[in-house]
């Protein structure tokens, strides 16, 4: 089952350009509804869709380019760690968040690609403050902020 929430064509009422864009992937509706319910309180997200599978989470991370996808480890069909991988090698501006109940899964997440790895029912301050750190833009290198060393 999945759900389109926004659309990069067109953005929810009255977001902002410097929204972070998420897709949600979760098995279970529960997880879902709580990221949902969690993440439309702060005006930073836009959440642009859901996915219930990995195989999902790659075909929606293709169509709607989100800035971060939060993506649970264990799930049907293809896992996580999986739809990471692929992610990163279709997606490569997709930055995915690996958050799951499961603290073992760190390693391979983070092997499989994830930027970052969170356990369900962490600090929801927490949750925010690295969907915004790897949502942001990229910063400019160091190099176009310095100036130019002058020709000898």
């Amino acid at each position: 089952m999945t759900q389109q929430v926004g659309s990069a064509s067109s953005p929810q009422v009255g977001s902002a350009s410097s929204q972070v864009r998420v897709l949600i992937v979760d098995d279970r509706p529960g997880s879902r509804d709580g990221l949902r319910a969690l993440l439309s309180t702060w005006s930073e997200i836009q959440i642009v869709g859901e996915a219930t599978d990995g195989q999902e989470a790659v075909v929606m991370a293709e169509k709607y380019d989100p800035d971060v996808v939060l993506m649970d480890a264990r799930m049907p069909t293809m896992d996580g760690l999986e739809a990471t991988r692929l992610i990163n090698h279709r997606c490569p501006n997709v930055n995915v968040i690996i958050l799951t109940l499961y603290s073992a899964y760190h390693t391979n997440a983070m092997n499989a690609g994830a930027v970052a790895f969170l356990v369900k029912g962490c600090p929801s301050e927490e949750l925010l403050k690295t969907i915004k750190t790897w949502g942001a833009p990229p910063a400019p290198a160091c190099s176009a902020l310095t100036p130019s060393t002058p020709a000898h």
